[in-house]
């Protein structure tokens, strides 16, 4: 491996290798990167595993909607900039992007300290915070098995046993997703919606503490890993709501030149779960999307073959374009040798070429698909529309 090489020498004298594993402080964070080193330690018992927590810009942004920032990246920047060469970063650039920032949030930040740099050798991130293009040198080195990638409802404890449907004409619903609520908005018209930041700790605080929200809508997979399972009212299918491209499941980012740690992640990969997520992101991709836009999906595998389902949305949800398609994704008995070949940001060794490369088109071609019936323009006025909120 490149860099620095941290070693740890255990009771017998021997001398095994320390991975330092990034991840974001909130708990839903911590959660998911022990799950992931758990998960390593249990294939690797030899090796040393030291999680490193630190925050990100959009975890210290908590009074601004995340499509008003426009950053995708604002959960992963700090935490990828850990992951870079041990050079110091590029002082103008970091004093660039927080310009950027003040303008759009207008509101001044100082800019991160320099003097100690963080350095880790892997990040376990929620693969819907990772933006479809990553920074050059950086690849997603494992894609886990997914958890429900559904939205959920969360309701107020005064409302228990209702529905979004039963639900009182003019009741707030909370979310910080412009997808979720364009979708919500055409499909229940009696409820209005309401921005809601924080972790999903502050999020359930905010609705359970005060009479602002009758209901909050949350992913479901995070409910469940903080073992929250029964505050779920409702979930909500693709009927209601489909999802952000990646929700669900758990990515681990890492330095693409670094073959032994890539090597080591590899075994985390779930073929499946890659294929729907490959799609997914080759979709968004195509589409010039963020969470900026309203951009929701819905994959399955089955029978080797790999739907997927992608719509695009205005803000009120009264514009709409949603089309599916299917592919093949059964490479038979072809014969394939491992390749360095990325797939929107992707890298699977143990996945077929063939299947990826499947699931990237089906992507693709969806995405072309909704923009020859006019995405494009569904998606500029509302990106429009956002930022002039």
């Amino acid at each position: 491996m490149s860099g620095e090489v941290l070693n740890a020498q255990d009771g017998n004298g021997t001398v095994n290798r320390v991975i330092r594993m990034g991840t974001r402080k909130s708990q839903l964070a911590r959660i998911q990167t022990d799950y992931v080193a758990e998960k390593l330690k249990t294939l690797y018992p030899d090796v040393h595993l030291e999680i490193v927590a630190m925050s990100t810009i959009g975890d210290k942004i908590l009074d601004t909607a995340l499509s008003k920032i426009g950053e995708k990246s604002l959960f992963t920047k700090e935490l990828e900039n850990a992951l870079e060469r041990n050079e110091p970063p590029d002082r103008n650039q970091l004093e660039h992007l927080w310009k950027i920032l003040e303008r759009r949030l207008r509101q001044r930040f100082l800019p991160p300290s320099t003097k100690h740099q963080i350095r880790v050798d892997l990040v376990v991130h929620s693969l819907k915070d990772l933006p479809t293009t990553l920074p050059n040198g950086f690849t997603i080195g494992a894609v886990l098995q997914r958890e429900s990638p559904h939205d959920a409802v969360v309701l107020h404890p005064k409302n228990s046993g209702l529905t979004l449907d039963t639900l009182p004409d003019g009741s707030v619903i909370g979310t910080s997703s412009l997808r979720r609520a364009a979708q919500l908005k055409k499909r229940f018209p009696h409820l209005e919606f309401k921005d809601i930041r924080g972790n999903l700790n502050t999020r359930l605080k905010k609705l359970d503490e005060k009479e602002d929200y009758a209901a909050i809508i949350l992913a479901a997979a995070g409910l469940k890993r903080m073992g929250w399972e029964a505050r779920v009212s409702q979930v909500l299918g693709p009927e209601d709501c489909m999802y952000a491209v990646g929700q669900g499941a758990l990515a681990v980012e890492v330095r693409a030149r670094d073959c032994d740690i890539l090597e080591m992640v590899s075994t985390l990969h779930h073929s499946e779960t890659v294929l729907r997520c490959i799609a997914e992101r080759a979709f968004l991709r195509r589409l010039e999307g963020g969470c900026s836009v309203p951009v929701a999906v819905n994959t399955e595998v089955k029978d080797s073959v790999l739907s997927l389902t992608g719509a695009v949305y205005s803000l009120d949800g009264a514009d709409s374009l949603k089309e599916a398609m299917e592919t093949n994704v059964d490479p038979g008995n072809k014969l394939e040798s491992a390749a360095d070949i990325q797939h929107v940001g992707v890298t699977a060794h143990n996945v077929p070429q063939c299947a990826q490369v499947a699931a990237e088109k089906l992507g693709v071609d969806l995405a072309d698909l909704l923009l020859s019936k006019g995405a494009m323009e569904i998606l500029t006025t509302a990106r429009k529309l956002n930022d002039a909120r």
